[in-house]
């Protein structure tokens, strides 16, 4: 019987095998060792293994272990098993395009987190181009694994009584006390963004073309000095293969439009002014190099921001219209928007929100507010970090409390979906394992031995 509770989510292990493997790959003495093998053609190496735990050790700050070792090469072998029956399924289609953009997401991650493109290839040993081959087939594999995967758990409910029969396992004392908790919606206004701010943005956008153009420097160069995209600054401005539908509107009609080589004059999105270069287009698929310049959106100006929550607020209080209706009219904050304004973790879609995480604007802001009250404009740092200015109607507040299945019961149904989820999971990786042939070798045989005997004898 489990002795405490965990309403933090732990990382699992499958999904840290979507990380890099790269540990230990620059120094040129790895000798790989085949230590399983999956399906007619599914080869397993140690090195994979090696790589993935050196990982898992370092983000977690655990001690290495040959637990930890087996626990990582079964979770591999149960990916490969899922990729396999996907194989199988002609329900099941991963395209080329689902692939590239997967690819290009683990690629910029791997960037980010060393720093640079230099730093990964120095780590792999290999090219950019060899890496990208390398991990294709793996992010393949994942895919179709996670697609298969998903069409047995999307149908799994859970019912009140099994929340309350698995909850109730869990002595008393073992629950955790959880911080203050709130449930909010909200109208959010942003800042009205000084022209200056907008005008410095494109004036540096616009000397970095000419320099550029005048052949000054190169795009790469001056990507990897002064754009404010990390995902693509240290790759010197690169994306490939990008969907042009996966590009924010006024991106993509620009990416589409020009010829291949030809440098845009500057333009606006979302994220600020850019310039672009298509390397390559093929269909609505393109390579591109860019440079962004963001917006210094601190430079701004609240008054009309203010003046306009102020009198959606006076509305709702006097002519009682719904503040979901509001919301979904005048918010500007459009995940919100679209939902009646009701504030989500955007991880894990829960509504009662730990105040300390929301931070001081929003603790400041709830802390004078009654159920049903609404508050008046504040400045807040939304959940994606921007600034803005919101009124808060405040639907449900609980102080410090230690769990309870009434106060917080959809946190505890949620955690007691995952474990059902899990168990039956691997109910039906053991099924699974028996139609797809599994061999272990080497390393992997001799911890099988040790690990098969110490379950037994337990």
């Amino acid at each position: 019987m489990p002795q405490n509770i965990r309403f933090a989510r732990p990382i699992a292990l499958i999904v840290l095998l979507t990380l890099p493997c790269y540990q230990g790959l620059a120094q040129g003495t790895v000798v790989d060792e085949i230590v399983a093998i999956v399906g007619e053609n599914k080869i397993i190496l140690k090195s994979e293994i090696d790589g993935i735990v050196t990982s898992i050790v370092q983000q977690q700050e655990l001690e290495y272990s040959d637990d930890i070792w087996y626990q990582t090469l079964q979770q591999l072998i149960d990916q490969s098993v899922l990729a396999e029956h996907a194989r199988r399924d002609t329900n099941i289609v991963v395209t080329e395009d689902q692939v590239d953009q997967a690819l290009n997401q683990r690629i910029n991650a791997m960037i980010q987190q060393l720093g640079s493109q230099v730093r990964l290839e120095d780590l792999y040993g290999k090219s950019l181009v060899q890496i990208r081959a390398d991990l294709r087939d793996q992010i393949r594999d994942q895919i179709l694994s996670d697609q298969f995967q998903s069409t047995k758990m999307r149908g799994l409910r859970i019912t009140p009584t099994e929340v309350r029969e698995w909850f109730a396992q869990f002595p008393t004392d073992s629950l955790p006390v959880l911080p203050p908790i709130v449930r909010v919606s909200h109208v959010v206004k942003y800042p009205e963004i000084l022209p200056e701010a907008e005008q410095e943005a494109l004036e540096i956008i616009g000397v970095i073309r000419d320099s550029i153009v005048t052949g000054v420097s190169t795009l790469e160069s001056l990507a990897r000095k002064y754009s404010e995209d990390i995902g693509s600054a240290q790759t010197g401005g690169r994306y490939e293969s990008m969907a042009l539908g996966d590009l924010v509107p006024e991106f993509a009609a620009i990416a589409a439009r020009i010829d291949p080589g030809e440098l845009s004059q500057p333009f606006k999105s979302p994220f600020g002014y850019h310039i672009l270069r298509v390397n390559e287009r093929v269909g609505d698929v393109v390579d591109f190099s860019h440079i962004l310049i963001n917006i210094d959106r601190s430079r701004s100006d609240p008054t009309n921001a203010i003046s306009e929550l102020t009198v959606l607020r006076d509305s709702i209080l006097t002519y009682n219209i719904p503040f979901e209706l509001i919301a979904r009219r005048h918010s500007e904050e459009e995940i919100s928007a679209e939902i009646g304004g009701r504030v989500m973790d955007p991880t894990t879609g829960e509504r009662d929100l730990f105040v300390d995480v929301l931070g001081a604007d929003w603790k400041a802001t709830t802390d004078t507010l009654d159920l049903g009250e609404i508050s008046q404009p504040a400045e807040v740092t939304l959940l994606d970090g921007n600034q803005a200015w919101h009124i808060v109607l405040l639907h449900r507040k609980v102080s410090t409390h230690r769990v309870d299945i009434e106060t917080d019961y959809a946190r505890i149904e949620s955690l007691a979906l995952e474990t059902k989820r899990a168990e039956e999971m691997r109910r039906w990786l053991d099924l699974l394992r028996e139609e797809v042939f599994v061999e272990l070798h080497g390393t992997a045989s001799d911890m099988s031995s040790k690990f098969d005997s110490t379950t037994a004898s337990n």
